[in-house]
This record gives structure tokens, sequence and C-alpha cells, in this order.
């Protein structure tokens, strides 16, 4: 029973009640009289804290939507001259006039960096959050660690002597993340960087349905909850104050990506440089796709405007579909989740677009309790619905819209499977990081002397180079295949 002083007046959990009651809800406060002071108080905040009337018309659209035969629109691949691209064959000076855009942008504090680094690396047998986590590099550095290093560098090729340029990072954290990733940084000083120069926030949460729409109870005292997948970061940048926080600093350009992909350049100064030449207030960086049936979302247009369409939707024949001036895939704008914003996008924009999203379904196996029996269900087959947005459903409502093509094998590598599942797992995380520091230094003039049968395990520090860059003095070296190389001028030649 719920004793003593709680946190509460009669009043207020009265109203509290008719506000759940008037939603046809009520049934969440089944078990409130039985709980302890505590319990009470915590089940009291979480209720407050969702709009549950709001939360039932995001169930009733989307749930509306998903029952209506599903119209595609007309799909159309990008056009050809639509979209730039830094592949093999491409301009040079091009790249080289984005990069120093770019660079010219960081120099004058103008960029900062999201992280979106909600997820738990689960699938990697950890719990610890997937930023944690080390892919065996040579250094045994956590991915948190590789992308730092990278800001680091880039601060350093951008400031003048006696300006040190800042890049400010922003990292989106999950409730069941976001105490292990602060102390993560705060354990690792940082990784080198300004505490002062980063910024938490947290991804938001929306209440789990069953199929019918009645709220689920994880715990007597506590509503399911999950989060409100990934286009949630655009309500938690504005609700956490970190837009303010951008915008007092000065701050005009934003480039984000997911903590999972150990190539990213971070804060990559083509990118923005080129979405800020094209006066864009969003871009988003993709790759070409392995083959016509990779199933993979790709960003085309839907009615005419910027969506990414998910592999589903694309028939064969037009997966198949190549550009008549070439062989290559019509298709093959492949999305990674690496994009650019504005911020007057995000500040000023976004409100006003949030408010025409839908959400999408995700039918879930979810604990819950059972109001019959007051029992936890484990359920064996999907049982309720998470509502999520995605990060690029804000798409179709941009107006001006910058897209590069970049080279998978310099930018993405994804780590999303256990380890020793041969695709997108921490092996190939780490095959991939030294097969572009070898490219690195043989670009530079340098012969890695690998041994035939046996893998590298040859690593730059991202301190020491951030994509190439400042390795002039190992033309004419031959170097070892198995080395750290954390100081230029101390290298190991066979």
């Amino acid at each position: 029973m719920v004793q003593g002083t709680p946190s509460f007046t009669s009043e207020s959990l009265a109203a509290l009640k008719q506000r759940y009651a008037d939603a046809k809800q009520a049934h969440v406060f089944k078990y409130f009289d039985e709980l302890d002071d505590q319990s009470a108080a915590a089940f009291f905040e979480q209720l407050s804290s969702i709009d549950v009337a709001q939360c039932n018309e995001f169930f009733l659209r989307t749930t509306q939507a998903a029952a209506q035969e599903k119209s595609s629109g007309k799909i159309e691949p990008l056009e050809a001259g639509s979209f730039a691209s830094t592949l093999a064959g491409s301009r040079d000076d091009e790249s080289a006039r984005w990069r120093a855009e770019g660079m010219r942008l960081i120099r004058e504090n103008k960029v900062a960096v999201i992280l979106l680094a909600g997820g738990q690396g689960t699938r990697l047998g950890s719990s610890a959050p997937k930023g944690c986590y080390d892919i065996g590099l040579p250094s045994h550095k956590s991915l948190f660690a590789i992308q730092a290093e990278r800001i680091r560098r880039l601060q350093q090729l951008a400031s003048d002597a006696g300006s040190p340029a800042k890049i400010p990072w922003l990292v989106m954290t999950s409730g069941p993340t976001s105490a292990a990733t602060q102390k993560a940084f705060a354990d690792a000083g940082y990784f080198g960087l300004d505490a002062d120069d980063v910024f938490f926030f947290n991804q938001g949460v929306l209440p789990c349905f069953d199929m019918e729409g009645c709220i689920l109870l994880e715990q007597p005292g506590r509503v399911a909850v999950a989060p409100d997948g990934n286009g949630g970061i655009y309500q938690a940048l504005r609700l956490s104050g970190a837009l303010d926080w951008l915008r007092a600093r000065g701050v005009e350009h934003i480039h984000s990506y997911c903590v999972d992909n150990c190539l990213v350049r971070v804060a990559d100064p083509v990118f923005v440089g080129y979405a800020a030449l094209r006066g864009a207030e969003c871009g988003a960086l993709v790759v070409p796709k392995k083959a016509w049936d990779e199933p993979v979302g790709v960003i085309c247009l839907r009615n005419g405007r910027y969506d990414v369409v998910e592999y589903s939707e694309i028939s064969e024949d037009m997966a198949r579909m190549t550009r008549p001036e070439s062989s290559e895939l019509a298709y093959n704008a492949g999305n990674i989740c690496n994009h650019y914003y504005t911020l007057d996008f995000l500040q000023h924009r976004l409100p006003e677009i949030e408010a025409s999203l839908e959400h999408h379904i995700a039918r879930k196996k979810i604990k819950h309790i059972d109001l019959e029996s007051g029992e936890q269900v484990a359920p064996t087959k999907p049982n309720g619905i998470k509502l999520e947005r995605f990060v690029f459903d804000v798409f179709p409502h941009v107006d001006k819209m910058a897209v590069l093509e970049v080279d998978r094998k310099d930018q993405f590598s994804p780590l999303k499977n256990a380890p020793g599942t041969g695709v997108d797992c921490p092996e190939t995380s780490r095959r991939d990081l030294i097969a572009q520091c070898i490219r690195f230094a043989e670009a530079a003039g340098a012969t890695v002397h690998t041994v035939e049968g046996s893998e590298p395990a040859f690593e730059i520090s991202g301190l020491v180079s951030y994509a190439g860059e400042g390795l002039e003095s190992l033309s004419g070296k031959a170097l070892a295949a198995d080395q750290l190389i954390t100081d230029i001028d101390s290298v190991v030649t066979v």
C-alpha cells in the first residue's frame, strides 16, 4: 500500500488518473495502491512525463496507415546530375574545393558533430554501449576513442597559430547507455578532448502498446517503454537544450553519424564543405550498392521528393535497372545514416515538419504484466507494438538537399553482427580499418610488407593522420605489417 508522505498530492494524482481515464488507459493504475512510497513516486513521475493523448494519436494514425494498402507513389532514381561523387574518375579539384571550404568552417568554429550512440553491444555479446567496443585493433581502442582521435586531429589541422579550432561533439545516448557512456568518457579523460566541448543528451522513449492500443506495463509500477527510433533525435536535440548550446557557440553546420561505423570521417570537411557550398539545409552521404540485391535502403525520389526507399519496396526489375549512360545501377545510392544539417534547419524548420511525420510500426515480443493474473509474461512471439521514427523521415520535407557519393572502402564499415558471422562484424571492421591504414601508407610511397597467410595488424593512429595526410616521410620505406604508428618519426621498418 502507498504509505507515509508521497511526493504528490491527492489532487495531482486524481488529475493524472483522469487524464489516463479520458485516454482510455486507466488500467495502468491497477496496481498503484499496492506500491511503496518510492515506487509510487517514481511511477507518478513516469506517467506524468507521458503525453498519453498524443501517444494514443500516434498509435491510431500509424496503425490506420499501416492497415491501408500502402501506395509507394512514383519512385524514381536520383538523376545523374543531381548528386556529386568522390569516387575514382571524379574531379579532384572539386573535392579539394569542398575540403577547403569545410576546413575554413571548422577553423571558424562553425562545425559540430552529433553521434548517435544509443545502442548497446548486445549482438556483440556485451551489455556495454556499442561505442565502448574493441574491434581488435593493435591499439585496442574503442569506437569512441577512434572517433575522438579523428576529432582531435581535425582540430589540429584546422587550427591557426594562437586560435585553436573547436569541434563540439554531441553524443545521443539512451536510457540503458547514458550513465555507462558518460562514465566511459570521464574515465578516459574525454579521450583527450575538452569536457566542455562534449554534450550528452538522451534519446526519447514512447510507451509500448498491445495490438489493440492498450499501454503495456513492464512492472506493476512501470510502463513498458522503448526508444522512439533514431528519428527521435530531432525532438531530443531541442528538448535537451543542445541546439541552444550550439547557437551560443556560433555553430552553423552539423555532421551526424552512427557510432558503429569505424571508418567514419567525423566532421568530414569534404562533405560539410560540399553541402555548405550547395546552400543545402540537409545532406546525405551514400555509397554504391555491392550488388543489385543488397538489402539496403537507397536514397531516391518518391513523388519528386528525396526519400529513402527500402529494398523491399523496389521490384527486381527496378533494382536491376542501370543508367543509360553507364552500367551503374540506377538505384545505387545506398543510405549509410551519415548526414549534414544546418543549425537553422534543425532549430527553425524541423519543429513544424515534425508534426507531419508519421511513426513506423515495429511488432515485437514485449515483456509485460498480465492484468488478469498480475504475473509478468515473457512472450514467445510478437505481442505488442513499438512506435519509432527514422532519421531520414525528414528528407521529403527538405527544400535543398545535398547528396554526395563516397567510396565504401574509405568511409563505411558498420558493426552490426556477432563475432565470427563474417558480415558487418568485429572482424570485418578490423580488417577494413587496417586495410585503409595500409592504403594510406602506400599512397604516401611506403611499402607494407605483409606475410602471406597471415592477417596484418597495421594501424596508424587517428592522431597521426585523419585521412592519409601527413605521411610524406614514409615515402620509400619498407614497413612492418604488424605495428601501431603513434609517431610518424618512430616506425618499424623491415
